[in-house]
């Protein structure tokens, strides 16, 4: 059995959390005796070890059957390994489901777009251009308006195919050297519809009882995340949107303003999103905001929500994470909080009641009882009604500011700018193609490129594994991508601003230094695992080396859901290995263990490696840089930086405390 009561408390988070707003809020919010995620997380303790181990079973109502020694086997005779195979089959099914609803939204609004039933602009016509290029449908005589109709029509047959057939996107996009290794393993996906329906079906009751068989169908299931729900979805997005756009922006609690209508949109579907930072900049509602009293309205980012807006429109102010949106709340400064789809914690309420903040959400997959709903319905009938619907939303903000109650109003000062909107084709177009990258590479001033990402789990610190790995790669010469929930920290820490620098090594210094880069380059949200994945792919093809020979990695140190599991699978079957500091409940079956830790080296050449020490787990993916780098014949790269981000930053604010308190004396 796991041991019990190993996990962090309240108290530890408060004491060891990175970010001294989380500290403040904390704080703040036991005075006021409002409740937080960290309070129901230590309600919860001791956790459960048949759960933690993986070896509950509730898929009948003949148990549910839990694994023991005495009791070896469910009532239906399923043992542990494939009671353990099943569960973490129905998760990656999971996660196959949550981006590919999403997902279709985009899809469904890039073929109204395109064929005229949706009045929505086509902000990216060279993604457009070079999607159909991939898909081999380019054709000069062909306006942007009718390319972008076939890449949705593809997109949305990849995500539902019910005929079994090619994937069209896998087979554009994914390298031949793996396409190849998932054909051997016989893994090729049908569809992302196909394949969660396979799995619910197989998982069931008396169907699939080979453990081994289960576990191919995880890999399906990867698959067909990474290539329909996560490329799919995010090629639909930045042909209608646009790609993303650097920037610099100001990011923590500290950047919420009082004088303004403060929104939040929260959640992960861009459709509505778009249409609300529309509505926000228009004339009309901001004349009604400024009777109310108001200066302006701003807009602000939870969850990828905030960061798929701030790549696309720039202008949303990114503040928390999933796990800290109940403390941001709790400032009392939000008068309106619109939320979508996927981790939105139906805690959020209880925080709002107690302050003038409205709710509003906007998806028939998602309500939250007390909340107003404002929503496409379930057939999306109603898409073209966008513009309309934000329109109604802004003003429920413009209403609630009046409301707001000055008393209750408490905003940290902790504040950070940052660099974002990172992209493969402002990356190559910065340093001139991906040659000078992949010098920088094979010379050891880079000595790898790591993708940080993953969702926050109060089993570890709140961000502070993110952080320490941050800093312990940088200060490797390891450059670090970063999106989604984990992108915060690293915003709001300073590692996204060519300042953050001072934490790197000297190679890494010497790469980016020249052209003004933080060491880690911020590429969206959780979707934009596929910009990584193609910048991954755009090294591998200047190398002219496969994607397992190279030194790049997936870590995702705080992984807490169904997707993050499917986002480690994306990378794994690319070949990369997956660094963690959470477990996953697989401990009840050796050898569904072994084949996620160690046994698909053989098959796809990556492994899973878990340290529960965030530096130490660091220090292992650079040692494995250091050993694919030695098989190729790449120089070797320097030594390790002396100093970590954290601690000089933390240096420096006690020398600018020291030094300003001499100046009062004087």
């Amino acid at each position: 059995m796991t041991k019990k009561n190993t996990f962090p408390s309240k108290a530890d988070v408060i004491a060891s959390t990175p970010d001294p707003a989380v500290r403040e809020m904390l704080r703040h919010m036991e005075a006021a005796g409002i409740e937080t995620p960290f309070d129901r997380f230590d309600a919860q303790k001791p956790h459960c070890g048949f759960g933690l181990n993986g070896t509950c079973c509730k898929n009948c109502h003949m148990g549910p059957c839990r694994i023991t020694p005495k009791s070896p086997k469910g009532v239906c005779g399923a043992d542990a390994h494939l009671i353990v195979a099943r569960n973490m089959l129905r998760w990656t099914a999971a996660g196959v489901a949550a981006h590919g609803a999403r997902g279709r939204e985009v899809m469904l609004a890039l073929k109204g777009a395109a064929d005229g039933s949706l009045d929505l602009p086509i902000l990216g016509p060279e993604k457009v251009i070079a999607t159909a290029k991939s898909f081999g449908i380019h054709d000069e005589a062909k306006s942007i308006e009718e390319m972008a109709g076939e890449i949705a029509m593809i997109l949305l047959e990849d995500l539902c195919r019910t005929i079994p057939g090619p994937h069209k996107t896998l087979e554009a996009m994914a390298p031949a050297e793996r396409i190849q290794v998932w054909k051997d393993l016989d893994i090729l996906p049908i569809g992302a519809y196909h394949e969660v329906f396979e799995a619910l079906h197989r998982t069931g009751t008396g169907t699939d009882g080979d453990w081994r068989n289960v576990a191919d169908q995880i890999l399906r299931c990867g698959l067909a995340f990474a290539w329909s729900s996560v490329v799919g979805s995010a090629i639909a997005m930045d042909c209608l949107y646009g790609l993303p756009k650097r920037s610099r922006v100001s990011t923590n609690l500290g950047a919420i303003t009082l004088d303004s209508v403060n929104i939040a949109v929260h959640g992960h579907s861009p459709v509505l999103v778009a249409a609300i930072v529309k509505a926000a900049r228009g004339e009309t509602l901001l004349s009604e905001a400024r009777a109310a009293g108001a200066g302006t309205i701003k807009l602000y980012g939870i969850c990828c929500s905030g960061h798929s807006a701030l790549a696309k429109f720039g202008d949303i102010t990114p503040l928390a994470n999933a796990a800290g949106a109940e403390l941001t709340l709790a400032t009392g400064a939000l008068d309106l909080w619109v939320a979508d789809v996927q981790d939105v914690f139906p805690g959020i309420m209880d925080v709002a009641a107690c302050f003038h903040t409205r709710v509003v959400t906007t998806s028939d997959s998602a309500r939250l009882p007390g909340a107003e709903h404002i929503a496409f319905d379930h057939h999306h009938s109603n898409l073209d009604q966008a513009d309309i619907l934000a329109e109604r939303i802004v003003r429920r903000g413009i209403q609630a500011y009046g409301e707001r109650q000055a008393g209750k109003v408490f905003v940290p000062k902790a504040r950070m700018d940052a660099e974002v909107g990172f992209s493969v084709e402002n990356i190559l177009a910065t340093f001139g193609g991906a040659e000078p990258l992949l010098e920088h590479l094979k010379s050891g001033r880079i000595r790898g490129v790591v993708n940080l990402v993953g969702c926050n789990n109060p089993k570890v610190v709140y961000e502070e594994a993110i952080v320490r790995v941050a800093e312990e790669l940088i200060a490797h010469d390891v450059l670090a991508l970063t999106n989604g929930c984990a992108a915060f920290a690293l915003l709001k820490m300073g590692f996204c601003l060519p300042e953050g620098l001072e934490g790197s090594g000297p190679g890494l210094n010497a790469a980016l230094a020249p052209l003004n880069l933080p060491p880690v380059w911020h590429m969206g949200e959780c979707l934009d695992n596929a910009r990584a994945s193609a910048f991954f792919r755009t090294i591998s093809a200047a190398s002219g080396e496969s994607l397992p020979r190279l030194p790049l990695a997936v870590s995702s140190p705080e992984w807490s859901n169904e997707k993050g599991v499917g986002a480690a699978l994306s990378f794994r079957l690319l070949g990369l290995n997956s660094y963690h500091c959470i477990t996953p409940p697989v401990a009840g079956s050796d050898r569904v263990s072994d084949f996620f830790y160690q046994d698909t080296r053989e098959t796809l050449g990556s492994v899973m490696v878990v340290d529960q020490d965030p530096v130490q787990l660091a220090q292992r993916i650079v040692a494995d840089f250091d050993q694919r780098r030695e098989a190729l014949g790449w120089q070797s790269a320097a030594p390790a930086a002396n100093g970590r981000l954290s601690a000089l930053q933390e240096e420096k604010a006690h020398q600018f405390a020291h030094d300003h308190g001499h100046t009062h004396s004087h």
